[in-house]
């Protein structure tokens, strides 16, 4: 009876303890919140940006089972709640009310606020569908953070009709009087400005506006005509029959003293560092390109059969589209075969040839070859 009782009384005496050396009571407490890297983990955060991981610190804290940042629910793993820390994402949703506070809710019904902005990110523009569209049209902008109430400014000043907005993607109706230039997009968390150029004009050196070069005017579109895609900026290339493989069939180019002053328009900062630039032109297929190759010379002192390849598939279904090319891959496929690119002030070898493996039933048309920066500065 003895034994039982002092047993009993050592067993009182540490839970009694174990109560009392509990920090705070027991009861949850944030200390501080601060971002996951362990290098920099005295980083401390009274906010962090849409999709962050952040970590919690406190005491008490193996209890939580939601967390809510504003109106918006976060995503809360068990395995990353601890007693002293719980590492959690902030939302991506865009909250409706903002209330600038941290909530957590406990398997106990308790609640702990803690004060924590979530930093809503501006505008995201990284590309459009086509960057040469007529006033009129519907135009696709792809990007990130787009939340209404929103405006798509063009270059003149005029704003464009949205016609569809989602987080990543805008639809927007051209308005007259849009400029060649960069596109703005402005929401409440701020506003940016694109780094390509709608309607870029900017550094072509291949171009139907007037036809200049060796090969193949007959291609040229100036008119179009039923059955044409619709012109987008002048004149454009047309390729509309059967290609075998193998077959030599050149497009357009020339040498420098056949195309002209346009010859000159790569930039030298392209040639010194072709990192910072892209190849860009406008593509329109009303029969899939989906066999042979097309050879593309731009930036050369000499014509180079292994040039850079542009391979298919690609079926735009009668949309223009604007493709996008790093320029160091060009050059690089250049050096590949063994000719290396360097500053000419008389101009560049320009060539478009069709040479590759399959007979292609072709009806692709093209415009607006140009070498352009990447990033604008500032």
């Amino acid at each position: 009876m003895l034994l039982f009782a002092v047993l009993a009384a050592l067993v009182g005496i540490n839970f009694s303890c174990s109560d009392d050396d509990a920090p705070n009571g027991g009861q949850p407490t944030i200390k501080y919140v601060r971002i996951t890297k362990p290098e920099s983990s005295d980083s401390l955060l009274t906010g962090a940006f849409q999709g962050n991981l952040i970590a919690i610190v406190g005491e008490n804290l193996e209890g939580a089972r939601e967390i809510w940042f504003n109106d918006q629910k976060a995503t809360l793993t068990p395995t990353y709640v601890t007693n002293k820390t719980i590492l959690v994402s902030v939302p991506s949703e865009v909250p409706a009310e903002i209330s600038n506070k941290l909530k957590i809710i406990f398997a106990d019904g308790q609640t702990l606020l803690h004060d924590f902005k979530v930093q809503i990110s501006e505008p995201d523009v990284a590309s459009m569908n086509c960057e040469y569209v007529p006033a009129g049209a519907v135009a696709t902008i792809r990007g990130n953070y787009f939340y209404e109430p929103l405006t798509v400014t063009f270059a003149g000043g005029v704003k464009g009709e949205l016609v569809l907005v989602e987080d990543d993607m805008i639809q927007v109706r051209i308005p007259e009087g849009a400029n060649p230039g960069q596109i703005t997009v402005k929401t409440n968390f701020g506003e940016t400005k694109s780094n390509f150029w709608f309607r870029d004009n900017r550094n072509i050196f291949l171009s139907s506006d007037p036809f200049t070069g060796w090969w193949n005017e007959k291609y040229v579109v100036k008119k179009p005509g039923e059955g044409d895609p619709v012109a987008i900026n002048g004149n454009y290339i047309r390729v509309k029959e059967t290609i075998a493989g193998w077959a030599w069939k050149e497009v357009a180019g020339g040498p420098p003293d056949a195309m002209g002053a346009i010859s000159k328009n790569v930039p030298d900062e392209a040639i010194l560092k072709p990192s910072d630039y892209n190849l860009k032109f406008e593509v329109n297929t009303l029969k899939p390109y989906n066999n042979n190759m097309l050879k593309i010379n731009v930036g050369l002192s000499d014509f180079l059969t292994d040039a850079y390849q542009w391979a298919p598939p690609i079926d735009t279904k009668g949309e223009w589209k604007t493709i996008v090319i790093p320029f160091e891959e060009i050059t690089g496929s250049y050096e590949k075969a063994g000719v290396k690119v360097a500053v000419n002030p008389n101009g560049y070898y320009t060539r478009l040839l069709f040479h590759g493996g399959g007979e292609l039933a072709a009806d692709i048309s093209l415009d607006n070859f140009r070498v352009v920066p990447k990033v604008l500065k500032k």
